[in-house]
């Protein structure tokens, strides 16, 4: 009796202590959770479209193109026609792939462009007017995705946007504050007042009657509803008008190229980027590698020795960057060596847990032989496996401020983003070299970084953020805070973050987001430390794919962003 009474005791405590959760287990916040398909984006508006086109038997690309197209109406920040962009694709097989629809330098552009007769750079020429636009993409871009891989007619697609453009978006207070705050550049930029050009106030509604019938055209013309006929000549005339360089020509002659993705492993994952012009695929991948001998889960996440450790290999990556990127077709680029973990390695040598590098001290790497805050990316998974991570823009808030009014749309400021003097930074403080100096029909450099993350050999991430120079790190901090630190995908995405790009010298921190004594110990070891009013250092819109195979995205609360699934 003694005996069976001493087995049902301990009986008990083992039922008990299976039962007993772990007050010491971290309990994961999760977002949004699906189980066949799954749109994050900037706008709802957009998400659901996005996601109404794959309930309608469409795949991830057929909801990327009605995705893009209804941005443009819900978020003209950066949302785009007249803008451009790279796409990063993983199919239900496996296959990887990218496309590069960034804009390009109109065939009148010069090196010296932006130089006044002294060699200085003018303030303002290749950031606000008619002389900054760069050849847009974005439509070109759409066509060849469909092209490829379209399973709908493109009509079909682009209804959706043309009856949104129609029924109007109703105005959010972030909305009402970026337009308010940039309508004096929009009467700079303009020789009339355009159609956003009011105070505007939550719950306002804007309708884009020209915008519809622009999107008309290109559903009755394709492509050439955009390059040609009426809405170029709209588009050319206007620039014209204002002083700007961009021809017929430029606009027929434009093509998007697919391009190879830069691809890396880090641990056990198998990182999928865009390839240059983007530089984020190879910044990251250097960062990357560069972390990698490292145990940075051991040392917490956002603590004093996993922000050391990351700024100083950011540092050294955005060095390179300045120095060896900028459009393949037109320079030669290292890229084996730059992403070698040999090479990383070597760059991290002098690295010390006990002060901070001066960038002053780090130049660019010895080789032998050798984007915008107003940036937008979403990420969709569609129910048959095929995964795509876009980011689009205009580079600057409502790009050039330029407005084709007879046409709806905003014109891109995406000139800004070559060296207009090499060694002299731009809006985002980064400094270019001769390999981004600015040639007829070249692709500027850009920060843009559509990423897809392959876990044993499965789908596992699709993530990307707006930010200019924020973007790679966004992204990169992203997957960290899922993989290493094991927080679920909104969690990382709304986790706060930190930023360095070699020049200025300075580690940017999320305001409110650390506290007095990480700056301090920050500061002790000779980080200069930026923590008031700045840029946010990203918008991060991502999806993970959970071990039961389920979605979970993370859409960010840092602006109106939402993920839509079902």
């Amino acid at each position: 009796m003694k005996k069976i009474l001493t087995l049902f005791v301990i009986s008990l405590l083992i039922i008990q202590c299976k039962e007993t959760p772990n007050k010491n287990a971290k309990i994961i916040e999760r977002g949004l959770i699906t189980s066949n398909a799954m749109v994050v984006c900037a706008r709802p508006e957009a998400s659901a479209i996005g996601i109404d086109i794959m309930k309608q038997g469409g795949n991830a690309f057929d909801a990327m193109i009605a995705t893009d197209l209804a941005l443009t109406v819900a978020y003209p920040f950066a949302g785009n026609i007249g803008g451009g962009g790279f796409m990063v694709y993983r199919t239900k097989d496996g296959k990887t792939g990218a496309l590069d629809y960034r804009e390009k330098a109109p065939m009148a552009a010069s090196k010296n462009m932006y130089l006044d007769k002294d060699g200085n750079v003018i303030k303002g020429k290749s950031t606000l007017g008619a002389m900054a636009i760069g050849i847009p993409g974005t439509v070109a871009g759409l066509f060849e995705v469909h092209e490829k891989f379209g399973s709908l007619p493109f009509e079909k697609l682009i209804q959706p946007a043309i009856n949104l453009a129609k029924k109007g978006v109703v105005v959010t207070k972030k909305q009402a504050e970026r337009l308010n705050k940039y309508k004096k550049y929009f009467t700079e930029a303009n020789d009339h007042t355009i159609l956003l050009d009011k105070e505007w106030k939550e719950g306002d509604t804007i309708k884009y009657p020209n915008l519809a019938e622009t999107f008309t055209r290109i559903k009755e013309q394709g492509r050439d509803g955009f390059y040609k006929g009426k809405t170029a000549d709209m588009l050319v005339n206007y620039v014209h008008k204002l002083g700007g360089i961009i021809t017929k020509k430029d606009l027929e002659s434009y093509n998007a190229k697919w391009r190879k993705p830069v691809e890396f492993t880090y641990k056990d994952l198998k990182i999928i980027a865009m390839s240059p012009p983007s530089s984020g695929g190879i910044c990251n991948a250097q960062i990357f590698k560069a972390l990698e001998p490292y145990d940075i889960a051991s040392y917490g996440h956002n603590s004093l020795k996993a922000i050391q450790l990351i700024t100083e290999a950011e540092r050294r990556a955005y060095a390179d960057r300045s120095y060896f990127l900028g459009d393949p077709d037109f320079v030669r680029i290292p890229l084996d060596t730059l992403m070698s973990a040999n090479y990383t390695q070597k760059r991290m040598a002098d690295f010390s847990w006990y002060k901070a590098t001066l960038s002053a001290d780090v130049k660019h790497g010895n080789i032998v032989g050798y984007e915008s805050d107003e940036t937008t990316h979403y990420s969709i998974v569609d129910k048959f496996g095929n995964a795509i991570a876009v980011t689009t823009t205009l580079n600057g808030a409502y790009g050039s401020k330029v407005y084709v009014s007879d046409g709806g749309f905003f014109l891109n400021n995406e000139m800004d983003d070559f060296s207009s003097k090499p060694g002299t930074p731009n809006m985002f403080g980064l400094l270019g070299a001769e390999a981004n100096a600015i040639r007829p029909e070249k692709r500027m450099l850009s920060s843009m970084t559509p990423t897809i993350v392959e876990k044993d050999g499965k789908l596992f991430m699709v993530v990307g953020s707006p930010g200019g120079s924020t973007i790679i790190t966004s992204v990169m901090q992203t997957i960290l805070n899922v993989y290493e630190f094991g927080l679920g995908m909104q969690e990382a995405v709304d986790a706060p973050r930190f930023h360095h790009q070699w020049l200025p010298d300075v580690v940017v921190l999320e305001p409110k987001g650390f506290d007095s004594i990480m700056v301090k110990n920050l500061e002790d070891k000779g980080y200069h430390i930026s923590q008031g009013k700045t840029r946010i250092i990203g918008k991060v819109d991502a999806i993970l794919r959970l071990p039961d195979g389920s979605l979970e995205g993370g859409a960010d609360h840092r602006g109106d962003d939402k993920a839509i699934g079902f």
